[in-house]
């Protein structure tokens, strides 16, 4: 197999758009060709994920749709589904096309706009993602899916719920320090911005002015952070997001003769798993531990590697859980991860200094390849305030479902 390289990255600002899902993708590859120092001519195949499209603007076939509105109707593009895995999906198919060698420049990424929906209709489309014989049914949401895993984590590992919670808004302060970072994020405050900004709010209205002492006595506060099912708040919560993301690929060959900045990929990982009542341990995804092993086997590293790794941060519990399955804490070591500082940036390991998916969103077709994107920056030192120094490899984490599909994709700097 050729080792394939990401010559070039483009991704929209995530939140509310009043673009088209096809626009936005065509907004953020164009951005990636142009950065690769190409031509929509010279790609050769468009990978492209969508998860809601029929849902959300009756739309079907996109992917041929996005090939033609940046001037390319007549290649071969194929549309990705793999639930919010969607983009990593693509990501390792188009990486398998070009390591091959039957393609040597192809454009893949993603998108989503969740925002025309409204939030019932949002909700209950989203929730297609779980086992719909089953789980829907029996009033299964996705909150309620990880409050679960919440209080699974918290019984198996003996840690006081009220602790967890505590330990879980910590992850929300750090990935909201994070977003203020990152100009497309979604939200670009921290938890203190917004807490402060109630604070003026109130004072400028003559209400009374609440007298929160810091951060986490204002995620206590359910009037502000109202419980959407129990442990989890709103603020463990990641939005729905609007947004698409994009990257062109290209065989190392070619890439030496269109860019000074290479990304390899150098390993990428895929598992699937079953409907969420087959799983035997939630708080031990075997789906995500076997991807990462594959990702890391192929690249030929271990997880003490990662300086930086973009995971799935759905739910704050998510992140906490995700850290441990990809081997960077020990399993019930998370939550204290977090708490001790260790995934903040310039600590032991660098977990979502986009914001990831709480703060800088996750319009669910575009949000592997977003994570992508970071990556590649990071490793380019093109991250501005938010610069993870010195970064040589990083890595993204994308769970579909409630871990029915599982990617995993490891870059590192190139030659």
């Amino acid at each position: 197999m050729r080792e394939v390289a990401v010559i070039g990255v483009g991704m929209t600002r995530f939140g509310v758009s009043q673009n088209t899902s096809i626009e936005m993708f065509s907004e953020a590859a164009m951005e990636a060709i142009n950065e690769s120092n190409l031509k929509p001519k010279d790609i050769e195949a468009l990978f492209f994920g969508n998860v809601l499209g029929t849902h959300e603007e009756g739309q079907m076939g996109m992917a041929a749709y996005a090939a033609a509105d940046i001037g390319i109707p007549n290649i071969p593009t194929t549309r990705f589904e793999g639930v919010c895995a969607t983009a990593s999906v693509a990501i390792r198919d188009a990486f398998m096309w070009v390591a091959s060698g039957y393609c040597d420049v192809v454009l893949v990424g993603g998108t989503e706009r969740a925002s025309v929906m409204d939030t019932p209709y949002a909700t209950r489309t989203f929730a297609m993602g779980s086992d719909s014989y089953y789980e829907g049914p029996a009033g299964i949401t996705f909150p309620g899916v990880f409050a679960m895993l919440a209080h699974l984590y918290a019984h198996k590992y003996a840690i006081p719920l009220p602790k967890l919670k505590e330990q879980m808004a910590m992850v929300a302060i750090k990935n909201h320090q994070n977003g203020k970072l990152n100009p497309k994020a979604q939200f670009q405050a921290t938890i203190r911005d917004l807490m402060e900004a109630r604070i003026a709010r109130a004072s400028q209205r003559g209400q009374p002015v609440p007298t929160w002492a810091d951060e986490m006595e204002f995620l206590r506060d359910i009037k502000v952070n109202p419980v959407i099912a129990d442990p989890l708040q709103l603020y463990d919560c990641c939005p729905f997001s609007d947004g698409a993301a994009a990257l062109v690929l290209a065989s190392r060959d070619k890439a030496r003769r269109l860019t000074d900045k290479p990304v390899l990929i150098a390993g990428v990982g895929q598992c699937s798993a079953g409907p969420l009542h087959n799983q035997k341990d939630f708080t031990r995804m075997k789906a995500r531990i076997l991807s990462a092993k594959q990702a890391y086997t192929q690249a030929g590293i271990e997880p003490q590697d990662v300086d930086l790794c973009e995971l799935h941060d759905c739910f704050t519990i998510a992140e906490i859980v995700a850290t441990e399955c990809l081997g960077f804490f020990e399993f019930g070591q998370g939550s204290q991860a977090v708490e001790q500082g260790e995934t903040r940036i310039g600590a032991k390991i660098a977990i979502n200094p986009s914001g990831g998916l709480k703060a800088k969103g996750h319009p669910i077709g575009a949000t592997g390849a977003a994570q992508a994107c970071e990556v590649v920056n990071q490793l380019r030192g093109e991250c501005g305030k938010r610069q993870v120094e010195g970064a040589k490899i990083g890595m993204t984490d994308t769970l579909g479902g409630d871990a029915c599909t599982i990617c995993n994709v490891i870059l590192k700097r190139g030659w």
